[in-house]
């Protein structure tokens, strides 16, 4: 069976520079969802937001902008944005599991109102072109949640809906919840997608033997944790290429100099490098280790040693 792999956005991390440099060089990933637009209730697209959807910055890529709101307008006035930018499709948002969202009634704490949902939905559908897709939680306090929003999905002809075998909140704590999604393939007629915990390429084939009917497969922190890992499961293969430790460099780098030109100072620098090696940091042989070494590299110099170390120590 042919399936398709996706990159799940993740807010801070899978920008159009991760996303260039992933796919220029470890490939592996078809679509990439991009990190969702948030408007605050001001009908203004945020300088960082445009440079994510420019088509000149992601020429190479077959991208799929995303929203998160609870507002009619606010949906429409994106939805504008994307389709002058020449986008076809704009994502829902109703995953996200961060307090700061939910308790906005946004994301995943969206879910249970289905009134608002459906008010949504049908406002879009009449005075908008976009086509709508969605990504979300299987609920914010039970996986029961879901069930009484499929069949409003299928009434406004949602192209497909991404689930993240999760509760709301568990934010990304605890284990997926299997049954409580093969329930959601059993009732749905809307096309999904499965999401969570797609870390290794045996998780994929086990996940692939559990749900045979899916065939699009969205993979999220296990891509930041390892951008090998879309390539190898195309490949159906365990083993890591020989020039595992090179690739990664050129990865790192890759970043490391697009953000260094584009963020301002070197406290931004650092924080976003820092963060993007919680993740990293994984692949390597000590995690614990090498992720110990670049937080306490606490100045752009000791930053760029301490790299150059961890690639140096990995390759003997």
């Amino acid at each position: 069976m042919s399936y398709t792999l996706l990159s799940s956005p993740l807010q801070g991390f899978t920008d159009f520079r991760f996303r260039n440099a992933q796919n220029k060089i470890f490939g592996g990933i078809d679509t990439f969802y991009a990190p969702y637009i948030r408007l605050n209730g001001k009908m203004i697209i945020k300088n960082s937001y445009q440079r994510d959807l420019l088509p000149e910055n992601n020429s190479e890529l077959e991208v799929i902008p995303q929203i998160i709101t609870n507002d009619a307008d606010e949906f429409l006035f994106v939805s504008k944005y994307v389709r002058e930018l020449g986008y076809k499709e704009l994502n829902w948002n109703l995953g996200c599991p961060y307090p700061m969202v939910t308790k906005c009634g946004m994301g995943s704490g969206l879910i249970s109102n289905t009134a608002k949902i459906e008010e949504i939905l049908h406002r879009v559908q009449n005075e908008s072109d976009v086509i709508v897709s969605m990504k979300m939680r299987l609920g914010y306090e039970t996986t029961e949640e879901i069930l009484d929003v499929l069949p409003i999905l299928e009434k406004y002809n949602v192209k497909n809906v991404a689930i993240h075998a999760r509760l709301g909140k568990q934010l990304y704590k605890g284990g997926v919840h299997l049954d409580a999604f093969q329930t959601c393939v059993d009732q749905s007629k809307v096309k999904l997608y499965y999401n969570g915990d797609i870390t290794t390429v045996t998780k994929f084939k086990e996940m692939q033997a559990r749900f045979p009917s899916i065939d699009h497969w969205m993979i999220g922190r296990g891509l930041i944790s390892d951008p090998f890992l879309p390539s190898m499961i195309k490949n159906d293969t365990l083993e890591y290429p020989k020039n595992k430790i090179d690739l990664i460099s050129e990865f790192h780098d890759t970043l490391y100099q697009g953000y260094s030109e584009s963020l301002s100072g070197a406290t931004h620098i650092l924080l976003k490098m820092h963060h993007l090696w919680e993740y990293f940091s994984v692949i390597f042989t000590n995690p614990h280790k090498v992720h110990k070494k670049i937080k306490k590299a606490n100045s752009i110099k000791n930053y760029e040693i301490a790299v150059a170390e961890i690639l140096k120590a990995e390759r003997f």
